[in-house]
């Protein structure tokens, strides 16, 4: 009898470690705006209330960079400006993304070494893939050229665009 009744709760367990707690993906493929180089990948990959955003960029000035999701999947003007202001779609004001009130697509600087290659991987919120007010597939990913001072409303006093690319499902 209690061998009977071990067998559904191992089976239970055995599905349960095979589960990937992992959920929906998205990327943006950055490319630079005119006069610039900028260019790589970020991914998105929704776990559970939170996203996991993985960047690996080159062809940056060193130092800081302001990052952010942009309201707009266009990146067809040579200024970036066409994927619009910063994704708030729950009118907070910009901020840093480790604090409480911020714009859905704040996002942690870039920082950019001598050759010019930034990474970063973090888990935010309260964005979203694929689902919701906040969801950020079919926007754009907007790296700028300065630093984001976290407090000049509504951009961060972030500067000119210097790479974009529109986040696309899958």
């Amino acid at each position: 009898m209690k061998v009977l009744l071990l067998i559904p709760l191992v089976a239970a367990l055995a599905a349960c470690a095979g589960m990937d707690a992992r959920g929906p993906t998205a990327t943006a493929k950055l490319e630079p705006t005119k006069g610039n180089t900028a260019s790589g990948t970020v991914t998105f990959t929704q776990k559970a209330d939170k996203v996991l955003v993985v960047a690996n960029l080159t062809g940056l000035p060193p130092g800081p960079h302001g990052f952010h999701v942009h309201e707009k999947g266009d990146c067809s003007s040579g200024d970036g400006m066409s994927a619009g202001g910063h994704f708030n779609p729950t009118a907070k004001p910009h901020g840093n993304p480790a604090l409480p009130d911020h714009h859905a697509g704040d996002m942690p600087m870039l920082l950019a070494d001598a050759s010019g290659a930034a990474t970063l991987s973090v888990e935010l919120d309260p964005m979203h893939v694929g689902g919701g007010a906040t969801d950020i597939v079919g926007k754009a990913v907007i790296v700028h050229k300065d630093a984001d001072d976290y407090t000049t409303q509504p951009t961060g006093n972030s500067g000119a665009r210097i790479a974009c690319g529109v986040i696309t499902s899958g």
